[in-house]
């Protein structure tokens, strides 16, 4: 019996040691992050529907795939990348419209954040041969005729067409020259606003090609030294018009192949306007056109036969329009009637109207907003987008029938979604996540019936376990203005509500833009957390997904009511029991770097730390179509820039404060930080800052991101 009792001890005091045993979870690291990739999301990429609807492609492993939708099962192999010759799988590819060729883009080399050039091939199914689409250098922007007989490129900024049956290859324009005059492609800031890179379309019946002609010739250049270990630097200089200063003088032209005739367009004798998207419909030609103010629309039809134009709709907003993406005109009932978005009512909604102009009906409404309309499917008369309707912080899925508002949703989980759909709009591809749910992308039928699951990154919720990971906790507070804004706030794992914690404010804040969002995330706020840090983000006013009045409020005024709701942040968060109020720092990243310099310049008593990485530092450096569109004209708007540039707050620092740069970012230019740097040397304020040699504006490769954030996390170790 007494050997039984001793037993029993023996036992009792190894289970209560096991118990005592530390958590022996891992914490996570910034070499997890950037350098391991502990947990980077698996997903589905380079999908393509194809005609039948029935089946999509994909690249996997250097051959090109084809699927059923039904069941995701195997159909096919159509390409084995490697017969051709390619080293890696290509950079991108594109089926002729019935599907007999290929172009396939390889060797591509960025230009800016979306324009590239590549070496283009043609594969043809039939034979199992491939070619050279041309022996240009530099061709950017192919793109099949809608019959697959040609192709039409850019290169050296003019177009080209290739005959891909008798081999011929055409020049149609013929003026396009380096900073000068582009042809069949976006100038600049085009790209970086409208995201337009290919600026040709088409026509349904592949006899004609409308363009636009960019006319730089008067749009003042931006020179940037690039270094790249050479003796001497070189000099790239592009053409990059700035808040105020003159733009490029667009025109739309439309060519004839039979008779080689080119006939413009009349877009109306302002020159100081912008043509955000040409779209066919039928033998006619759509032209989207904004004022220098972008507060007035029009959509135009062109007769291209003669030039002459009508307009079909208008829109005016007393501050300013939404930019126009794609989706924002679709034609339908062969082109009598058309969709567009807009928020006359406040939300951003989707409205029909008849070819002559009338409104059909409103087809969707509500004190919510739609945040993508994903396309019609016109026999069944149900059109499909995504919403915030339930809350700001939610993406989900709907549809809704065009002509009786009849609508359902059809995501199932809370979180964010976004969709790819198959032709014809029998089947769809869902990506969704959450805060607490890694990327998860699934096949469903139209109505919503899920088929099968292609990722669930179930080794990534394995991995998951591992580590000690704080929750992303979703919270909500009033400011003394009476405003409610959505945050988050991340907590170190082993959060004791009697300690002091100091704060990590991280934000973007950029006129439309949210941080704040239902969807999965694990990045270097982990590693903070880790440290002991608490980090905490709120979206303020002018951030998306809560209307066309909260967003506007920072019209005219871009960095005004953005800090006060920072600053307003910062007392918040100070008057938790839990908070250490003296060690709050703020960071953040291009919009974010203006406005983490804002905060600690005009509100230095709440913050006694600041990281700028890649800031505006005065709107007046940063280009014409986002400044104007935010906070209207210079000219018209001195005050606006003036009174919210961190360069006329320099002499107020206090804290510690970090700039980051990178000297070749074409978009945020390094002079942002050396004109903000230059004022605060003259009056006589100590600051740190750190530059990184020929990267852009995201400031990566290799073990750049690593370095960055090491510093970052050292600096915020050191003097927070």
């Amino acid at each position: 019996m007494k050997k039984y009792i001793a037993l029993l001890s023996v036992l009792f005091a190894f289970s209560f040691s096991l118990n005592a045993l530390p958590d022996l979870k891992k914490d996570i690291t910034l070499e997890d992050i950037f350098v391991n990739r502990v947990f980077v999301q698996k997903s589905i990429y380079g999908l393509r529907s194809m005609n039948d609807g029935e089946h999509y492609t994909r690249i996997e492993n250097g051959v090109l795939v084809k699927y059923k939708y039904a069941d995701a099962e195997f159909a096919e192999k159509l390409i084995y990348f490697g017969d051709l010759n390619l080293k890696s799988s290509p950079d991108d590819y594109e089926f002729s419209d019935d599907e007999t060729k290929l172009l396939i883009a390889t060797n591509s080399k960025y230009i800016y954040r979306r324009s590239f050039t590549a070496d283009y091939l043609i594969y043809d199914f039939a034979t199992k041969q491939s070619e050279p689409l041309s022996i240009h250098k530099e061709q950017k922007a192919a793109k099949f005729s809608p019959d697959g007989a040609k192709v039409a490129f850019v290169s050296n900024n003019n177009i080209f067409v290739k005959d891909l049956n008798d081999k011929t290859e055409t020049q149609i324009t013929f003026d396009g020259e380096y900073n000068q005059i582009i042809n069949g492609h976006a100038d600049w800031v085009y790209e970086e606003e409208y995201e337009l890179t290919r600026a040709f379309e088409w026509s349904p019946d592949s006899k004609k090609i409308a363009f636009f002609r960019f006319d730089e010739s008067r749009v003042k250049e931006y020179n940037m030294n690039t270094f790249n270990n050479e003796l001497y630097p070189k000099n790239q200089n592009f053409k990059y018009p700035k808040a105020g200063e003159e733009n490029s003088i667009v025109s739309i032209l439309v060519y004839d192949i039979p008779t080689k005739n080119t006939t413009k367009m009349n877009i109306g004798n302002n020159t100081d306007q912008y043509i955000a998207r040409i779209k066919w419909n039928g033998n006619k030609l759509s032209i989207i056109r904004l004022n220098r103010k972008q507060n007035h629309l029009d959509v135009l039809i062109a007769n291209v036969e003669n030039g002459e134009t009508q307009i079909i709709y208008s829109d005016t907003e007393e501050q300013y329009i939404e930019r126009i993406d794609d989706s924002f005109l679709t034609f339908l009932n062969d082109g009598k009637e058309f969709l567009v978005t807009n928020e006359r009512d406040g939300y951003m909604h989707l409205y029909r109207y008849s070819i002559d102009g009338k409104l059909i009906n409103q087809i969707t409404k509500g004190d919510w907003e739609i945040t993508e309309f994903i396309g019609c499917d016109e026999t069944r008369r149900i059109a499909y987008y995504i919403s915030c309707e339930s809350s700001p912080l939610q993406r989900e899925l709907y549809c809704i029938n065009i002509d009786n508002g009849s609508k359902k949703m059809l995501s199932a989980q809370n979180g964010t979604n976004s969709v790819i759909f198959s032709k014809g709009f029998k089947y769809y591809i869902n990506f969704f996540s959450n805060a607490d749910t890694p990327l998860l992308v699934t096949l469903h039928s139209a109505d919503g019936k899920l088929l099968r699951t292609l990722e669930d990154n179930a080794q990534l919720r394995e991995r998951m376990k591992e580590y000690n990971i704080a929750k992303r906790e979703f919270f909500k507070f009033v400011t003394s203005e009476n405003v409610p804004l959505n945050g988050y706030i991340i907590k170190p794992v082993n959060f004791d509500e009697n300690k002091k914690y100091p704060v990590l404010m991280t934000q973007y804040n950029g006129p439309g833009s949210q941080e704040v969002k239902n969807s999965f995330k694990i990045d270097w706020e982990q590693a903070l957390a880790a440290k002991g840090y608490i980090v905490v983000c709120v979206d303020g006013r002018g951030t998306g997904g809560r209307g066309e009045t909260f967003r506007k409020q920072t019209y005219g005024q871009l960095g005004k009511y953005e800090v006060i709701d920072q600053v307003e942040t910062a007392k918040y968060i100070g008057s938790l029991p839990y908070i250490d109020a003296k060690r709050i720092g703020i960071w953040g990243w291009s919009y974010g770097g203006f406005m983490s310099l804002n905060c600690i310049l005009k509100a230095y008593e709440f913050f006694k730390l600041a990281i700028a990485v890649a800031p505006v530092t005065n709107w007046k450096f940063y280009d014409s179509i986002y400044t104007e569109l935010y906070n209207g004209l210079p000219q018209e708007n001195p005050d606006g820039y003036d009174n919210n540039s961190p360069i006329t707050y320099a002499n107020r620092l206090r804290g510690k404060l970090l700039l980051i740069h990178g000297t070749a970012d074409d978009n945020v230019h390094i002079q942002n930080t050396y004109e903000m740097a230059a004022k605060l040397v003259s009056e006589g304020k100590q600051f740190d800052m750190m530059i990184y040699p020929d990267k852009n504006h995201s400031i990566y490769g290799g073990l750049t991101r690593m370095q960055l954030y090491t510093k970052k996390m050292n600096y915020i170790i050191e003097n927070l």
